[in-house]
């Protein structure tokens, strides 16, 4: 279980829509427009108290990125295992006109997924590869 605690007395708790689901939704827990061109937090009333070794992935709903120019620019977004703030979704908006979010609407859905923390180490050289330094389209598929 994954405690979640509501902060606002807007903010709708998590739920995921089907048995199969990956993600869960994130509801608005404010109402929020965005005009042209415009990146604001919308905010969820929601923190969570994510477990040491797994991170809460913030990604866009599929159908909101269909139907509207409303898009999740740093998708996906990452809320740390050791954060305990509120929950809040950074919006973009690409299109021409206006875009209002009523409290309530679903925008945006987490995933809860593994990390692995590393060691990183300095070296002088790196292992070569057949790839090596190509990248940004370097094998032509």
């Amino acid at each position: 279980m994954i405690a979640v605690k509501r902060l606002s007395a807007q903010a709708v708790l998590p739920q995921y829509q089907s048995s199969g689901a990956s993600g869960f939704d994130f509801h608005a827990s404010e109402n929020v427009t965005l005009e042209p061109g415009e990146t604001k937090l919308v905010p969820t009333g929601l923190a969570f108290e994510v477990p040491r070794g797994q991170e809460l992935q913030v990604r866009p709903r599929s159908g909101l990125s269909l139907k509207t120019k409303l898009r999740i620019p740093n998708s996906p977004g990452t809320v740390d295992a050791d954060y305990r703030g509120e929950v809040k979704i950074i919006m973009e908006n690409t299109g021409d006109t206006a875009h209002f979010i009523q409290v309530g609407d679903r925008i945006a859905q987490g995933v809860i997924c593994p990390v692995i923390q590393v060691q990183l180490g300095e070296v002088q050289e790196l292992s070569n590869t057949a790839r090596g330094e190509g990248g940004f389209g370097s094998t032509n598929k």
